[in-house]
């Protein structure tokens, strides 16, 4: 079995079931698909992405219909799907996980200088314009609140983080005021999920009111200038933070290396919300047994600090009480 039949097959069996049924039967119809595969398997690894292909197959016009359809419409649109593709990154800006990080955020010396790296519009940046509902436990004020489904000593904060500084970076920013930027955020929310589309929506029109300030470029070449800037703006006493939100999973090995070598080296506050894959540190430090169903992890400085939905629906504490504590007084 090819890589690319093997992506497909993953996502069809593990990554779509229970959160987009037409999702699951296109990954399944291409796993299976001798011709498709072949096409795939001559562009790019990284432009093959099961959740890639299908939302510029939305953009491009497929429809919802089953796999026979869509075969048929992705074989006579080939080559500009492929075109597209070239262009294309995976994109997904779900503002709810601000939901998950915003107990570290806020339990950190503030107020905060945040540069987050792979930005894409900005809708993580701005925690601290949004409302957190912690089961019974509501957080702040503000037209979006974001529900979370908390388990275990999760500090809930008494407000949302404080922050007086901020910068994205990003290698294709995408612009919040940008009817076609917008479009393609939308495009990335799975089918079937239209509770994502409404909240996205809402966060789109709190960011157009400021919006966050995003540098395109790469990471690991645009991260120290930014950190000189975020260290000269932060108040007495505030803390830099480097803030990555399901964004290194996309990054080649060497790339990733470079961008995560860059922030250790900085002496700023990391907070990520990252498959537990891709941070070798972090997975050797979580609980053993690892909790079972883990796919991505919180964490502070590389220490492990919780299991969370990768679109942030849920955060499960798994560090002792008082670890954050002990972590934020570094």
């Amino acid at each position: 079995m090819t890589w690319t039949a093997d992506r497909y097959r993953r996502f069809a069996d593990v990554e779509a079931p229970g959160r987009s049924a037409l999702y699951a039967a296109w990954a399944d119809g291409v796993a299976r698909d001798p011709e498709v595969l072949a096409r795939l398997d001559a562009l790019p690894r990284s432009t093959r992405l099961p959740h890639l292909l299908f939302a510029v197959a939305r953009m491009h016009g497929s429809g919802h219909g089953g796999y026979a359809g869509f075969r048929g419409w992705l074989l006579e649109h080939w080559d500009a799907l492929a075109a597209d593709l070239a262009r294309r990154t995976v994109q997904t800006n779900e503002p709810r996980r601000a939901a998950v990080t915003a107990p570290v955020l806020a339990a950190l010396p503030g107020p905060l200088a945040v540069i987050e790296v792979g930005a894409s519009a900005g809708l993580c940046l701005i925690p601290d314009r949004y409302a957190y509902r912690y089961g019974d436990r509501v957080v702040g004020r503000s037209p979006l609140v974001l529900d979370c489904d908390v388990a275990g000593p999760v500090p809930v904060p008494a407000d949302p983080p404080r922050i007086s500084w901020r910068a994205g970076v990003d290698l294709h920013p995408l612009d919040v005021r940008d009817a076609g930027d917008t479009a393609w955020l939308e495009a990335l929310i799975w089918p079937g999920q239209p509770d994502r589309v409404d909240r996205l929506r809402a966060a789109i029109a709190l960011a157009r009111e400021d919006p966050p300030r995003i540098e395109a470029g790469d990471a690991a070449e645009a991260l120290p200038a930014l950190l000189v800037e975020a260290a000269a703006a932060v108040a007495p006493g505030g803390s830099v933070v480097v803030l990555t939100t399901g964004v290194l999973v996309y990054l080649a090995d060497e790339h990733r290396a470079r961008v995560v070598e860059t922030i250790r080296s900085s002496g700023a506050r990391w907070v990520a919300l990252e498959e537990a894959s891709v941070l070798d540190r972090v997975r050797r430090r979580l609980p053993d047994p690892t909790p079972d169903g883990v796919s991505y992890v919180l964490s502070l400085d590389e220490h492990p600090l919780a299991v969370a939905d990768p679109h942030g629906r849920s955060l499960r504490w798994t560090a002792e009480p008082g670890a954050l504590d002990a972590l934020r007084a570094r």
